[in-house]
């Protein structure tokens, strides 16, 4: 009897903890994230803003952490002003011009090919292949 009691009272505390774990699951990330920056001369030297290092003077960079961050994110920006830039296209807020891929993502885009059923345009695939709802063949989408 002691023996069941202890696998019922073990199962119930995986299921419990199993539920708890699941709650975030599908929810969109609202939480503010920290950016560091740190001097390239100094690494103890750590800051929440951008500015210059208390020691030696030079400008602070992202860390090597923030630096992937970033490079990893598909980043708009404007060709004028270097310091707008968006997960998202858009416009400048500053001159209203057209927001720009990087020259990276524009590399991975053009490397990237996508298909599509003329007939259906909702249906894309990164391979050749059949139209799952027609069986007409998947042309490559053009450039827009």
């Amino acid at each position: 009897m002691r023996t069941l009691t202890m696998l019922l009272m073990a199962a119930f505390s995986i299921l419990t903890i199993n539920v708890f774990s699941q709650e975030k699951a599908g929810k969109k990330d609202t939480s503010s994230h920290t950016t560091f920056y740190t001097c390239p001369m100094h690494d103890s030297v750590l800051a929440t803003k951008s500015g210059y290092c208390p020691v030696c003077g030079m400008k602070l960079q992202f860390t090597k952490k923030e630096h992937m961050k970033y490079e990893t994110v598909k980043n708009y920006k404007c060709p004028l002003h270097a310091d707008v830039v968006s997960a998202t296209a858009g416009k400048c807020s500053k001159c209203g011009g057209k927001l720009a891929l990087s020259k990276k993502e524009e590399m991975k885009a053009g490397a990237m090919k996508s298909y599509t059923c003329p007939m259906h345009p909702d249906v894309t695939n990164h391979k050749p292949g059949k139209c799952a709802k027609c069986g007409m063949h998947l042309v490559q989408k053009k450039d827009e």
